[in-house]
């Protein structure tokens, strides 16, 4: 005998509810708080996050502060604000400044890369040198003699 339709969709609405109700409890449950996470860091990184986190703070009042600019203007969002649209073809000077900054940037850490993988090359060019050298003089010592 097959059962009643309601008893079926009660099934279907209980285990539902339950995977559901499980799901919450274990995100609340197992989920850290945002001081066990500070908490669990190592010291140089729980350093870090003391000393960024004004910088981070004064950052997100900067940002509420042009939020607050744009709700109050009847301008469309892309053109309030002081935060530059990235599809504007036109590019700001501070833009121009950072390019140069990163390409400098670039610029070093290529040199420094350079001096270091031609120091790494002169030491195995002397290494080999050596072995070879150390290969040549065992080499003139005549093979068939026993003593």
């Amino acid at each position: 005998m097959e059962t009643p339709l309601w008893i079926r969709w009660l099934k279907v609405w209980g285990y539902g509810g339950a995977i559901i109700a499980g799901g919450c409890l274990l995100f609340k449950y197992t989920t850290p708080t945002d001081e066990e996470i500070i908490n669990s860091l190592s010291p140089e990184l729980r350093m870090q996050y003391e000393r960024e986190k004004s910088l981070r703070q004064a950052e997100q009042q900067e940002l509420m502060k042009i939020v607050k600019q744009t709700a109050l203007s009847d301008d469309p969002i892309w053109k309030t604000g002081s935060i530059q649209s990235p599809w504007e073809t036109s590019e700001s000077p501070q833009a121009k400044n950072r390019q140069q900054f990163e390409k400098l940037k670039a610029d070093q850490v290529q040199k420094e890369e350079l001096k270091r993988i031609n120091e790494e090359l002169a030491k195995i060019r002397q290494e080999s040198t050596d072995q070879t050298q150390k290969i040549m003089d065992h080499s003139n010592k005549s093979w068939w003699k026993f003593w």
